[in-house]
């Protein structure tokens, strides 16, 4: 199944509410929801896709959500999977969030090693931005 945007905006919506207050402290654009998918540009087409991101720019602070990137990998899912892939991807973000604010870099350590493993299973080379 594929929910509408909105219905997965309205879930998005509740599965944030779950989260502590204090996880919100300096996100000051909260979380949004993109209708777009994201393609992970270092993959084949419709192999890799970015859920959601943290990000801290010089609009502030906030997570987004591709909607598009979701529905493109999980059209056969029910609701169930759905909502616990939202909250997955919430809790994910939300400890980049903290750990950035606290000064810390281990998820994005760990993410960093799970890309360039995932990319050596595809045979591609390990992209420029994942070495530094």
């Amino acid at each position: 199944m594929v929910p509408t945007y909105n219905q997965m905006g309205d879930w998005l919506e509740e599965i944030a509410r779950k989260f502590p207050e204090a996880f919100f402290e300096d996100l000051d654009g909260g979380i949004q929801l993109e209708e777009r998918a994201l393609p992970d540009p270092d993959f084949p087409p419709d192999e890799m896709y970015i859920m959601g991101e943290y990000v801290h720019d010089n609009l502030g602070r906030y997570i987004l959500l591709y909607y598009g990137s979701f529905a493109a990998l999980m059209s056969d899912e029910d609701e169930e999977a759905w909502r616990e892939e939202i909250f997955a991807t919430v809790a994910h973000e939300f400890t980049h969030h903290l750990e950035e604010t606290a000064g810390l870099h281990a998820l994005d350590d760990k993410d960093l090693e799970f890309l360039r493993q995932a990319l050596e299973e595809y045979g591609g080379e390990s992209p420029s931005d994942l070495d530094e």
